[in-house]
């Protein structure tokens, strides 16, 4: 588990807390650490994985030349306050590890290294990278040894906002997999940017110092909100069945401290802005297990991509709704001058860190808060409602039920009664190349399940049986007994790992392979 310690020194490097880019800055470095996060400079030589672990075979490798980009996996401190440090995982000895600009369509090496004892997988996030590269042993990926290397090369793609992150399971380890601080931003370039507006301001929305407890949150947020009957009953049968077998209710991750790119709220340096500027937020939600909201009083986001990608319809929303590993990018008109708190709606959170301060040019005073109206979370709001997903080649049911306190004292999931197995790894479903697919997911639990494909994007084609279009995402939140269908083509060969984002839930069985052959 993350250890809480005292303040051992003061921190002299840039302060993390802040990440912002003017649009007119140049791209790499000098773009980078002008947010405030330093960028992962290229290697001044080519060093060759030592013999702790050899680089990778395959598509995916070279071992000539320079890497382009460094990182490096290791425990360090995260400073979230002046009184509350946090001992974990991170990358290049900060939190959120470096923004990593990349070039779409320009090839990039990457060098990883591992200074811990636990060998280590890094996940390319919402990439279209060969499996061997990927980051997730499931698929074959081949782990970056302990205190080893492994080198990389691939070419950035799909354009837009990415992330990379650990993919180990973690288990009853409350200090690994996404419970640590193994998560970094990813932006790749696209070819052509219009840039209409006047600066960036990039957020990592994380929790830190894990425990288990039997008390949930319920969050009622998503719309369509017309639950399935018959999804509610299974639930119901199945929880009867276990408590009649004496299992209790499984363990729920709640956490000590909450923070935005590393600093709990008031600990770090406001987000500096002046009147009539329009400001790109973009948002990633790196929690191992929370669904995390954000408001800024007085303002209003107006979405235009989601998980990277543009969105057709961009509309606007007092609150943004973000499941586990999504990312929204938003504009704000800055028409409300004082200084404010842009902050999770649940009180406690928010308190406890879970905010960040915005400070007009020429305004000072204590931040402010006020809720904002209530508003639900609905994906077809951004979809082209004109369109029509074509049909797919061939439709794929999926239902996902849970185990109440059956693994280790946490849920059980199951994907069509199948709890997936890492003794085997064998897929569960048989893809052709090329062909593109429907996938109908029905949730039989009360949880929100943020649903992610590796390797691929998808289409969000209906939500609780209505029909939607052109969104496109790789992770998607199910409603609790609610249903959901995604498009998607199988163009990337071999396997392909799906799963919830939640990291306890993958851990107990809620993974599946595809293997598109």
């Amino acid at each position: 588990m993350a250890k809480i310690i005292g303040r051992t020194k003061d921190f002299s490097h840039v302060d993390p807390a802040l990440m912002t880019l003017n649009r007119r800055q140049l791209f790499g470095a000098a773009a980078a650490l002008a947010a405030g996060i330093p960028a992962s400079h290229p290697a001044q030589s080519a060093e060759q994985p030592d013999s702790h672990g050899a680089p990778a075979a395959g598509p995916g490798t070279t071992l000539e030349g320079p890497a382009d980009h460094t990182l490096r996996i290791a425990t360090g401190l995260v400073e979230l306050g002046p009184d509350t440090t946090v001992s974990t995982k991170i990358y290049n000895g900060q939190f959120p590890g470096p923004l990593l600009r990349l070039a779409e369509g320009r090839r990039v090496v990457v060098d990883i290294r591992n200074d811990t004892d636990t060998p280590e997988q890094l996940h390319w996030h919402g990439q279209f990278v060969p499996a061997d590269v990927d980051g997730a042993a499931e698929e074959g990926t081949p782990f970056v040894p302990a205190h080893g290397a492994r080198r990389i090369a691939f070419t950035p793609g799909p354009p837009g906002f990415r992330f990379y992150h650990t993919h180990l399971r973690a288990g009853t380890d409350l200090s690994a997999g996404l419970y640590s601080g193994q998560a970094g931003l990813v932006y790749v370039e696209p070819a052509h940017d219009p840039g209409a507006y006047d600066h960036e301001v990039f957020l990592v929305l994380k929790e830190f110092n894990p425990f288990v407890s039997h008390t949930e949150t319920p969050l009622d947020f998503l719309a369509p909100a017309n639950p399935v009957p018959g999804l509610q009953e299974a639930s119901q049968q199945a929880m009867l069945a276990a408590l009649e077998a004496g299992l209790k209710q499984g363990y729920e991750l709640a956490y000590n401290f909450f923070s935005i790119n590393g600093r709990m709220l008031g600990q770090g340096e406001p987000i500096r802005v002046k009147a009539g500027e329009r400001v790109l937020f973009h948002v990633l939600n790196a929690s191992a297990s929370e669904i995390r909201s954000l408001a800024l009083p007085g303002h209003i986001f107006r979405i235009v991509a989601l998980d990277g990608n543009p969105v057709p319809h961009p509309s606007e929303a007092p609150v943004l709704w973000i499941g586990p590993a999504e990312r929204v990018s938003a504009t704000v008109e800055m028409k409300q001058p004082g200084v404010w708190v842009l902050g999770d709606l649940l009180d406690e959170d928010r308190k406890r860190g879970m905010g960040i301060v915005v400070e007009y040019a020429g305004r000072k005073g204590e931040p402010q808060w006020r809720k904002p109206r209530p508003f639900r979370w609905d994906y077809r709001l951004f979809g082209n409602p004109d369109a029509v997903a074509p049909p797919p080649d061939k439709i794929i049911e999926m239902t996902f039920a849970a185990r109440i306190g059956a693994r280790e004292g946490f849920d059980e999931f199951t994907i069509n009664d199948i709890a997936f197995s890492m003794d085997n790894m064998e897929p569960m479903f048989h893809l052709v190349r090329g062909g593109r697919y429907r996938l109908h997911m029905r949730n039989a639990t009360d949880d929100v399940h943020p649903i992610h494909l590796h390797r691929h994007s998808f289409e969000i084609t209906s939500i609780a049986g209505m029909p939607t279009a052109g969104v496109i995402k790789d992770v998607a939140m199910l409603g609790s007994f609610q249903e959901m269908t995604i498009d998607f083509t199988a163009d990337q060969p071999g396997l392909s790992l799906f799963h919830c984002h939640m990291q306890a839930h993958m851990d107990f069985g809620f993974m599946a392979l595809f293997d598109a052959t």
